[in-house]
């Protein structure tokens, strides 16, 4: 949600870093945008629009625009505090206009600080927690943009990231983090504020990521971090490893397309030196100075919202089998509002693509508080989760645009088996069964790629089907968190498509009364296991003539003679089935969407990054 770029550089290149910086931190979804920059004659210049940033990019092509100084900040909003509109867009203002601010995040407090000054006669604009803020800035203003910060920092509750801007000091820009995220980018005589990598990573790739309670202070192109008490910090810079190419959609129609296609290459990376065939065993260098606690662990639980959830989902049926060990698999934002009986002998384990997800930061801040090691499997380096918690590992997939996430589910699906095979290879797992597990993960790459070439029967499935307005997707066992996440998946990025998932055994429970011939099935049925029972599933579905779509690993009579469709993919170890599996719903999703004619990147109402509650 919500992105901030900030921008200290040469007055040629301001206006255009902070617009690339707002194109690139499109993904994590917005409503309106706008931009704030000091002119030559120390006023400050606004432009806001409504919906895309390219809105507001032709509102500032169709004006004559004053000469700028080197300094300026713009912000992408998703509406949290009052409508979307130029109003409530950010950049907010001050009374006296000489104040600027962009920020992230909700002041909780706000209602009673609006009130305050409403009361001395400041006068509000819009309907925002932020305006707040630039007013505050102003009225602490002594000459010292810093301090009037800091002494307003104090008068806040929420959570913030923060840039700020004065008029009457033109070589300078303030920014601050409370429990949203906010780096810093370091370039040769330039200094750039963002929320995301992404904004910046066409100026430069040398960043420090703040943390909780910081304030960075850029005077003439030169930066002072402290704490919020004015204590000076010294920060390492990191190098990001991505570049600007891994961003770009490789001659796909869409980031979605191209994400999925990527999942036998991410599925590599996130194994890369992570498995030892020899012992049988997996081997995660961020996991080695928590170890000796692990073998102690007598319960584990898995934190995830949204898409890392059903790859919980998934995690807590491989660690159950493998550790005999209870796990639970956790939705966040309920953990955190009920009495959870972890302690110093739970594992807590906190998936996030981002890494800024708001409730799961929350659900980790209360684990540890309770005394339970709490580790992470995260894709983004440096963000807030993988700072809090007490130990991780990266799933080192790269950067994920697309709104709705796919290659980051296969790896958290793969990480979490192997993290399962590394408890469970402590507790009772053998070496002949870790081994042969590990084999399977080693070949899953190529099965991916056989998948993916099924690309085109599964959009003339989609051509079909598009036009359905309720789906089921039936999952049993390791395939029931795929049947959720095919679900969600329809859902998200189809958006006037009702989907659910269920268990096959919840059919005679409720679902049963609305299979007909107008809301087909999806069926995930492969020779495993369970085999069986998704049969008589199917069979059922047919009685009331549904419509049934399969998702197999063969093509034998006994059931396709039962189907209207049906994509066969190829047979694995049943622990890593679903993941082949979930490359058809994927796929399945995509096109539907695509023939429905929506926006497959940035689906309706739906943000990146939440963070937020």
């Amino acid at each position: 949600m919500c992105g901030i770029v900030g921008f200290y550089g040469q007055p040629k290149d301001v206006l255009d870093t902070l617009m690339t910086g707002l194109y690139r931190l499109e993904y994590r979804g917005y409503d309106s945008a706008g931009v704030a920059l000091l002119s030559n004659d120390n006023t400050i210049f606004k432009a806001k629009a409504v919906g895309k940033v390219a809105e507001l990019e032709n509102k500032l092509n169709s004006h004559t625009l004053p000469q700028f100084k080197g300094i300026g900040i713009a912000h992408t909003r998703w509406a949290t505090h009052g409508e979307p509109n130029e109003d409530n867009a950010h950049p907010h203002f001050s009374f006296d206009g000489k104040v600027a601010v962009v920020h992230n995040g909700i002041i909780e407090n706000y209602k009673l600080l609006k009130t305050n000054l409403e009361k001395e006669g400041v006068k509000f604009i819009s309907s925002t927690d932020t305006e707040v803020i630039a007013h505050l800035v102003a009225k602490n203003y002594k000459d010292n943009l810093k301090q009037a910060v800091l002494d307003t920092l104090g008068m806040l509750e929420g959570a913030f990231a923060l840039a700020i801007i004065h008029a009457d000091e033109p070589n300078r820009l303030v920014g601050a983090k409370k429990g949203s995220p906010l780096l810093l980018g370091i370039a040769d005589n330039e200094v750039v504020l963002a929320s995301d990598v992404s904004a910046i990573i066409n100026r430069t790739r040398d960043v420090i990521y703040l943390e909780d309670g910081e304030l960075i202070d850029i005077i003439d192109g030169k930066f002072r971090i402290s704490t919020f008490d004015d204590q000076d910090i010294n920060k390492d810079i990191t190098t990001v490893e991505w570049d600007n190419e891994q961003a770009t959609k490789n001659g796909h129609e869409h980031f979605l397309i191209k994400e999925i296609m990527e999942q036998a290459s991410s599925i590599v990376e996130s194994t890369r030196g992570r498995l030892d065939l020899e012992t049988g065993n997996t081997v995660f260098g961020g996991l080695l100075d928590v170890r000796e606690v692990i073998k102690r662990i007598n319960r584990v639980v898995l934190l995830g919202i949204g898409t890392s959830y059903y790859s919980c989902k998934l995690g807590e049926l491989y660690f159950e089998e493998l550790t005999g060990i209870p796990t639970k698999a956790e939705m966040t934002p309920e953990f955190k509002l009920k009495s959870n009986a972890i302690d110093e002998n739970t594992w807590v384990i906190a998936v996030s693509q981002s890494g800024e997800t708001f409730d799961t930061i929350a659900a980790v801040q209360e684990a540890k508080n309770k005394g339970a090691l709490v580790t992470g499997i995260i894709n983004t380096v440096g963000s807030t989760i993988a700072r809090i918690t007490d130990a991780g590992v990266y799933n080192h997939i790269g950067p994920e645009v697309s709104v709705a996430s796919t290659k980051a589910f296969s790896s958290q699906a793969i990480i979490l088996l192997m993290h399962a095979i590394y408890l469970g290879r402590m507790k009772k797992l053998s070496p002949t069964s870790g081994k042969t597990l590990i084999a399977a993960i080693q070949n899953l790459p190529e099965l991916v790629e056989k998948t993916l070439q099924q690309n085109d029967n599964i959009k003339a499935l989609a051509k079909k089907y598009h036009t359905n307005p309720d789906f089921f997707f039936i999952g049993t066992k390791y395939n029931y968190p795929i049947a959720l996440e095919g679900a969600l998946k329809l859902k998200e990025i189809s958006c006037n498509i009702h989907a659910e998932g269920l268990s096959s055994g919840e059919l005679k429970h409720g679902f049963i009364a609305l299979i007909d011939d107008k809301r087909p099935s999806i069926a995930i049925a492969p020779h495993d296991s369970v085999y069986d029972k998704m049969c008589s599933g199917i069979q059922q579905i047919k009685a009331r003539k549904g419509r049934v779509i399969g998702v197999l690993t063969s093509d034998n009579e006994d059931i396709i003679e039962e189907l209207d469709d049906y994509i066969v993919v190829p047979q694995t170890d049943e622990h890593l089935q679903p993941i082949l599996n979930n490359l058809v719903l994927q796929m399945f999703a995509y096109h539907c969407s695509c023939y429905n004619g929506f926006d497959v990147d940035k689906p309706r109402n739906l943000a990146k990054s939440v963070t937020v509650e």
